[in-house]
């Protein structure tokens, strides 16, 4: 006989547990504590089994008949209800985790312990926020093709074409790894290709006139900013890292005694520990600097925290303070002075050069062979480009290169 809510309300405790039946398999369970469950007994391959739907009066007694049904109904499509139940549970418990922005940190942590570099991490962090809070906070299994593509127009309206190109690459990949690891079926970016405004390639603002270039380094001399900005801006022209890799220097990987600035594989673009002979005059300026900053920690730590490196402006925007505009001088622009100087001179090999640059070498066993070879020059070649540097920052007469190639 079907259950009544008034023999539920009127269904007292007993010594032991009791069933009180509504009929296909669901009952009432009352225990000697007062407490009243709903169950449901099933058959699913040939096994008896009991599947728990809730407490009475939480879950009224017209609601666990809907439940009974829907649990009918999942048997006879050859479902166990018990287990559908479960896999719902790691469902909604995946889904309160699995935001768009929860997906792209992990997927971000991921590529850290695969080696990309601090300020690749940092880059990737910036284009994911560019997307806004309205994507960000959104299930990656709810979002649409079109937020993501209102997302990047907004960008785009400001101009900003290659950042845009940049972000939805990244959001391509954040959801390939969504759909990777089982959490989305299909990557909602796929079918962007060719929807945004293609950028315009331009070349970092690089002086490589060897006039200019002794301009360049008077000025920078004079410059009366922050100390740090000026030792910065002084020490990046006899080096000539990427500027992502000088503002992340850290003393602990810097041997003043030995003379060598060794980057770790995982501040590197190419993936490969770099190694840097530093000349007198780079010697120097560290120096300075290790008595503001040393002995541990950030060479140049940003102003705000000793913490978190110099900002990626602040090389440029010193330069910008000394009258060069970025069309004439950058940051990364001091590899390009000191790759087409050197290769002017006729002096160094162009594998030294290239290796001095940190550039990336399609043959393996080729770039293993080199980094060991042409140490010694690069050696020689690192304090030749540092005299050469003062030569043309005192001023003297200029003697233009040979126009020929090393060996």
């Amino acid at each position: 006989m079907p259950l009544t809510d008034v023999a539920i309300r009127n269904a007292k405790p007993r010594p032991k547990s009791y069933k009180l039946s509504d009929g296909g398999g669901l009952y009432l369970q009352v225990e000697p504590s007062g407490g009243k469950l709903w169950r449901q007994k099933y058959r699913f391959e040939d096994r008896e089994k009991k599947l728990a739907i809730g407490s009475y009066p939480a879950i009224s007694l017209s609601e666990a008949r809907k439940r009974r049904d829907q649990a009918r109904a999942q048997l006879s499509a050859g479902l166990d209800p018990a287990r559908e139940k479960q896999l719902a549970k790691y469902r909604a418990k995946a889904a309160a985790c699995n935001t768009f922005g929860d997906v792209a940190k992990e997927f971000i942590a991921k590529r850290e312990r695969e080696g990309m570099s601090k300020s690749t991490v940092e880059k990737s962090g910036y284009y994911i926020s560019r997307l806004g809070l309205g994507i960000t906070r959104l299930s990656v299994a709810d979002i649409t093709t079109p937020e993501i593509l209102e997302a990047l127009r907004r960008i785009e309206a400001k101009g900003n074409y290659e950042t845009a190109r940049r972000v939805l690459q990244l959001t391509g990949r954040v959801f390939r790894y969504a759909v990777a690891t089982a959490r989305l079926q299909v990557d909602p970016t796929r079918d962007l290709r060719g929807a945004l405004t293609a950028p315009q390639p331009k070349h970092y603002g690089a002086i490589i006139d060897p006039k200019r270039t002794g301009e360049l380094l008077r000025a920078i001399e004079g410059y009366e900013g922050q100390e740090l900005t000026k030792l910065a801006m002084q020490l990046s022209p006899h080096v000539f890292v990427r500027p992502g890799e000088l503002r992340h220097a850290e003393w602990s990987e810097i041997d003043l005694e030995a003379a060598v600035w060794t980057i770790p594989i995982e501040k590197m673009k190419m993936r490969r520990p770099h190694h840097v002979p530093l000349s007198k005059q780079s010697v120097r300026i560290l120096r300075l600097a290790h008595v503001i900053t040393g002995p541990s920690g950030y060479v140049f730590p940003s102003i705000r925290s000793p913490e978190r490196p110099m900002s990626e402006n602040t090389v440029n925007a010193g330069l910008r303070r000394l009258g060069f505009t970025g069309d004439e001088m950058t940051a990364h622009g001091f590899r390009a002075t000191a790759s087409t100087l050197l290769n002017e001179s006729g002096k160094w090999s162009v594998d030294a050069i290239e290796r001095a640059l940190a550039h990336g070498d399609s043959d393996k066993v080729r770039a293993a062979y080199h980094r060991g070879t042409h140490w010694k020059e690069r050696v020689e070649m690192a304090q030749w480009w540092s005299d050469y540097l003062d030569t043309l920052r005192d001023g003297a007469e200029i003697v233009r290169f040979p126009a020929q190639r090393g060996a």
